[in-house]
């Protein structure tokens, strides 16, 4: 159902957002939202719907005013705005649609509870409607996103682009921020940070510095998303991880993760780990190098939380037991010119189809990517290589973010 009404000081359409009515034959419907942006803090009206004679009726809080479109035919009894209601099976989100989004900024995994990863994870199965759509969708219609990446990135720089495309908004973008920036003129982060707010609405960056995307929230009046500081943490790519998993497994509770390669410069790992630790029964395994074990801190971490973990220096035992075998890269650029560590580290653990037939049918492998010899090419064809359909699921996690972050539940 595709509507159009008329509210001042707003021009957009937006999907699968607003309050939620039910029609005369008891089919379940989400109504619309309008938002204001004030700095971090977002002003959002709620709508009350309800059916008579197939003509929605909605009243929005903000100004008061009744506002009525034909829910049969795709016609206005108005003029004005574009906004959409798509139906939807179920709705079963424990946040009130057009609510307010928990969070101002995403910097860490620490910052998710079950409750809202399980939101969040909803809504990302709303966004994969939308992408796979012939309507597509305008609910960021209007928004401008800046993305800051001061280190190379494909997978997240494009797919954050792309998310922010197709739910309607405008990129500003910087491939390579350490050197074609200010940056190169000798900015600070912070200077950086107060000028592209000027300009865009969201940022999203990557940094070559821990630490960095807490200076940028602290800095910013508008959203900061972290796309990955140094060896900090890159939540949105933990986010996907524990969205892939349960894709995969079904669950999320009781199950086995193998970690391997790189998990002392990995901020992919060290994010996963601790979303894990946010379910039960969980086990992980931490299978590297001796020059890239984990580091305590995550490991105290996880034993704080109660979650049971071993180190393990055997890959073929380990992925006989795990449901997921999560494979990371070698980071050379992590090693600055101790080039011969790195080369004491790489390849020593390889997933090919001798640890593939080790592993249990329902198992799967994944990695963050981009990948060099740690898992070959052959692992490809096995359906239990999650890792180019994990990438594929950032873009719905990435979409359900922005909008979360935007224009809220």
């Amino acid at each position: 159902m595709v509507s159009s009404l008329s509210l001042s000081g707003c021009a957009l359409r937006r999907e699968l957002v607003g309050a939620n009515a039910t029609d005369i034959n008891g089919k379940f419907y989400q109504g619309v939202l309008c938002s204001s942006r004030v700095s971090k803090q977002f002003l959002v009206s709620r709508s009350v719907c309800s059916f008579s004679d197939r003509v929605l009726q909605a009243r929005f809080f903000s100004n008061g005013k009744s506002l009525r479109w034909d829910c049969d035919g795709n016609r206005f009894l108005g003029n004005g705005v574009h906004c959409c209601a798509l139906s939807t099976e179920n709705h079963n989100s424990s946040f009130a649609i057009g609510q307010k989004f928990q969070l101002e900024d995403v910097i860490e995994a620490q910052q998710f509870d079950r409750d809202i990863l399980s939101a969040i994870f909803e809504v990302a199965r709303e966004m994969e409607n939308i992408e796979k759509s012939s309507f597509g969708s305008q609910v960021l219609k209007g928004y401008l996103m800046a993305t800051l990446f001061y280190e190379p990135s494909t997978r997240t720089r494009l797919s954050f682009e792309s998310a922010m495309k197709r739910l309607g908004g405008e990129v500003l973008t910087t491939e390579n921020a350490r050197e074609f920036s200010s940056a190169a003129k000798g900015e600070t982060l912070e200077d950086t940070i107060r000028t592209v707010e000027g300009y865009s609405d969201i940022i999203v960056m990557r940094h070559f510095e821990g630490g960095a995307a807490k200076r940028a929230a602290a800095t910013a009046g508008i959203p900061v998303i972290n796309a990955g500081d140094g060896p900090g943490q890159h939540p949105t790519q933990a986010l996907l991880d524990v969205y892939t998993i349960e894709r995969e497994i079904g669950r999320l509770d009781g199950i086995t993760v193998g970690l391997v390669g790189d998990l002392a410069n990995g901020r992919t790992v060290r994010s996963l780990a601790y979303l894990l630790s946010k379910y039960q029964d969980v086990k992980i395994y931490f299978v590297a190098p001796e020059v890239v074990k984990m580091k305590d801190d995550i490991k105290d971490y996880l034993t704080s939380k109660g979650v049971e973990w071993e180190e393990s220096i055997d890959l073929m035992e380990v992925a006989s037991k795990c449901d997921i075998v999560y494979q990371t890269r070698i980071q050379k650029e992590r090693f600055g010119e101790r080039i011969d560590l790195y080369e004491e580290a790489r390849g020593k653990y390889i997933v090919d189809r001798n640890v593939l037939s080790a592993m249990q049918k329902h198992a799967v492998v994944m990695h963050p990517l981009p990948r060099l010899d740690e898992i070959t090419v052959e692992v490809d064809e096995d359906p239990r290589a999650a890792y180019f359909r994990q990438a594929k699921n950032g873009l719905y996690i990435r979409m359900a973010l922005l909008k979360l972050l935007l224009v809220g539940w």
